[in-house]
């Protein structure tokens, strides 16, 4: 098996010039289908691991759970695997850097980060001391720091931009290794962002968002699908279900994966 350091110096390298696609995964059964698929690194969604171990998204997941799924996943593929852990399940900077120090310790190449918070955004200069201390952490970790200005919503739109642009700033000082601005999908905006920022950018597609090839042509480095995936999975399990229950047919789960191959993913 690649060592942990090799994974992470490749991590890192995805990123230039890119583009690092990350459909993202939530347990080791989609790492796996997704390493599958062809992609060169395996990334989480906060939302679906949270979702598949009982818990809302939004830093109700406890610690230990979040860093265990993250290294059994990392045990279970090939690629680099980069760990959403929300705001860092943690509510001071020191708490964040016990959870990262911990996902480094579990084998992941990289981490996001979130600057949301109650609604809004977190003070730009208490997240950088976050950042801070992730970095601190784990100096040799790929830190993705999300700034949630367009996300959210948060301040005038025509100000959202030079928000985000501020925090970008102030994030990379900190120790960041590069940007995730979450609902930007525009490719104007996309452009600018990635034209002021010193680091790569990483955006969040869904259906009708700019193909990738579009965002790369906007100087983007990294897409991801976010819990696109795990909410799509879902949606069959509910079709399926209601389906069954009230027509007792069966068309919803057509095109499965079939069971060989699925289980064949799995090492013994």
């Amino acid at each position: 098996m690649t060592s942990t350091a090799d994974r992470t110096e490749l991590f890192h390298a995805l990123h230039r010039p890119g583009p690092l696609v990350l459909p993202n995964a939530w347990d080791v059964a989609s790492a796996l289908v997704v390493e599958a698929a062809g992609a060169k690194a395996v990334a989480t969604t906060s939302a679906g691991v949270a979702w598949s171990l009982g818990a809302p998204d939004g830093d109700s997941l406890q610690r230990d759970r979040a860093v265990d799924l993250v290294a059994r996943i990392v045990k279970a593929v090939g690629v680099p695997v980069s760990a959403d852990i929300e705001s860092g399940f943690g509510r001071t900077a020191e708490e964040v850097a016990e959870t990262v120090k911990a996902v480094a310790e579990a084998g992941a190449s990289g981490v996001n980060i979130e600057d949301g918070l109650d609604g809004g955004v977190r003070d730009a200069s208490e997240q950088a001391e976050r950042y801070a201390a992730a970095r601190e952490a784990a100096p040799e970790l790929y830190i993705n720091a999300r700034i949630d200005t367009f996300l959210r919503a948060v301040g005038e739109p025509e100000e959202r931009l030079g928000h985000a642009l501020d925090r970008a700033a102030k994030y990379l000082e900190a120790g960041a290794s590069g940007i995730f601005v979450p609902g930007v999908i525009d490719l104007g905006v996309a452009k600018e962002l990635a034209e002021g920022i010193g680091a790569p950018l990483n955006v969040l597609v869904w259906p009708g968002a700019p193909a990738v090839d579009e965002f790369v042509a906007a100087g983007v480095a990294r897409v991801s699908l976010g819990s696109g995936v795990a909410e799509a999975a879902y949606a069959v399990a509910r079709r399926a279900a209601e389906e069954m229950l009230t027509l007792g047919t069966y068309s919803s789960v057509e095109n499965g994966i079939p069971y060989g191959d699925l289980n064949a993913l799995f090492k013994n």
